[in-house]
Order: structure tokens, then sequence, then C-alpha cells
């Protein structure tokens, strides 16, 4: 890298050189990344997917654009392999990231950047903007087939960066582990298992009765900290939907019986109690009927004439 072409007084621009040496001098298998030679102010990047988690073996790219302001401002990410985590060629939305200026540290660098994005992988999105959700199985298929070639991306010197990058993470990471019959089973369920959750689907569509889906959750600006995530179990929280979908259906599937004999006994109720009335109030006139008769001095006339 031709130095001479930057002014060293610079802040960001000595900050970043000095970024690029550790990075060269204290290599880490799990991640790697370098400036473009015409602009050190924009990085290719590649992290390998963190272990025990669907994206264990592959290999994701991304590019990382820092400001001028650096360290002082946070820089932008960019991921360019499809993962089922983040949308790609889409600045995402991390607490590490530009989005939110105010949780950014200057003492943090490209590295630390790098490590906190390997640790979001696998925590739930929760709806955050550039954020997805894709099953497990589809986030395995891409770890497999994100070894196969690197990402086509920029002009050739970028694409040129992000081959060399591409080779050395292939040498660092492990393939994609084969898996075990219990997590074959648990991503592949059986067809009894699968049909069992649709009648349960159906039985909760015909108790509700409205047809509306589920709510969605907004995008949120809001990520949760590192730190936070790190402690989160998406296993558990999957579980957790499951049991709250299952307990309504549960529920109501004991009750949709009775109700339409309760509304065919209060209707024939209410018919009985009209034809009282209606009998009660003929009755009434014509006793009213008759006093007005012989009120009037025709009642001897009516009666002999009945």
């Amino acid at each position: 890298m031709a130095e001479d072409k930057y002014n060293l007084k610079n802040p960001a621009v000595k900050r970043i050189l000095q970024e690029v040496k550790e990075m060269q001098s204290n290599p880490s298998d799990d991640f790697t990344s370098l400036p473009l030679e015409e602009n050190i102010f924009e990085w290719q990047f590649a992290i390998r997917g963190p272990r025990d988690s669907e994206f264990e073996g592959g290999i994701y790219h991304g590019r990382i654009q820092l400001p001028a302001e650096y360290p002082f401002k946070p820089p932008s990410f960019m991921l360019l392999t499809p993962n089922g985590r983040f949308e790609t060629q889409t600045k995402i939305c991390l607490s590490i990231s530009n989005h939110h200026p105010e949780h950014w540290q200057p003492s943090w660098s490209v590295r630390t950047a790098l490590v906190a994005l390997i640790a979001f992988m696998p925590t739930n999105p929760n709806g955050a903007l550039g954020s997805l959700d894709y099953k497990k199985e589809e986030r395995r298929a891409l770890a497999i087939k994100s070894r196969e070639s690197p990402p086509k991306y920029g002009n050739p010197e970028r694409q040129k960066l992000i081959d060399e990058i591409h080779e050395y993470m292939l040498s660092k990471t492990p393939p994609v582990p084969q898996l075990s019959p219990s997590q074959a089973l648990e991503e592949h369920p059986t067809n009894s298992y699968g049909e069992a959750q649709a009648n349960q689907k159906d039985s909760v569509t015909m108790v509700a009765g409205n047809g509306l889906p589920n709510p969605v959750v907004g995008d949120r600006a809001v990520e949760e900290e590192p730190l936070v995530l790190a402690n989160a179990n998406p296993g558990t929280a999957v579980m957790g939907v499951r049991a709250a979908r299952e307990i309504p259906a549960e529920e109501s599937s004991n009750q949709p019986l009775p109700r339409p004999e309760m509304r065919v006994q209060r209707s024939a109720d209410d018919r009985l109690f009209t034809w009282a009335a209606v009998g009660l109030t003929i009755a009434i006139l014509v006793l009213l009927f008759k006093k007005f008769m012989k009120s009037s001095g025709h009642g001897a006339v009516f009666m002999d004439g009945s």
C-alpha cells in the first residue's frame, strides 16, 4: 500500500493505516479485512459462520465504508454473500454501525466490529432493519453455497481483493459440518408432525373465524447489544412461539360444538316468548272491546247477536 498517497497527518488516515498493520500482523481465522489500494476508506472483508450454528462453515463477504471522521464516527456495513440473516448490498442496522452513532466508541475498530458482526449472526432478528429470518435448513444451504465462489461486486480491483480474501478464508474455514440424526430430525420433521401442525393451524383459523393473519412486527432501527444477544437462545425462542400458538388451538378445539346449540336454543326461546306476548295482547284487546261494548249500551245486542 502506497502510504505516500495519503496525508499521514490526517487523524483518520493515521488510524486506518495503523489498523491495517495490526490486521496483517495479527490475523484471525474467523475473519479478514483489507482496504482497497485506491481508497483506504473502503474495506472488503469476509467472516466465517459462527460455530454451533446453521452458519458454521460458511464464508460471508462484505464491504465496510469508513467515514472521513473515523474513528469518531462509526462505519457502515454491507453483506455481499446471501446468508439468510442480513439482506445483501444493503446497509445493515447494528449498534456498531452508522445507524446508531450514539453507541459508537472511538476505541472500537474494524476488528471489533467484525467480531460483533459474527456474534450477531445467530441471534433473533426481531424485525430489525435490513434483517432476514430464513429457516435453519435454508441458511445451511446458503452456507454450503457460499464456499463455492466469492460474490461478484465492483470493479476489477475490488474483485481481485475479494477473490484473494475468499481463498484465504477457504484455507482457514472447515467445511459445513454434517447434521447429526437429532439435528436432521429437528430441521426436517416427519410428515405426521407437519400434518399435526397444519391441523392445529386450521383449527385456530376455524375458531377465530375472522381470517386475520398474525400481526407483523415492524422494522425497528435498534438491535440488541452484543452482550445481551450473546445469551439469547434462538431455539428457546422458537419453541416459545410454537407453544404460544398451540395452546389457543387446544383450548378452543374443546368448545366449538356447544355454541351452535346455545344459539338454536336461544332462538327457540325467543320465538316462544314472542308468540306468548302476541296471544296475551290479543286477549287483552278482546276484554277491552267487550267492556267498551257493555259500557256503551250495545252489550246486550252484541251478546244476543253472538
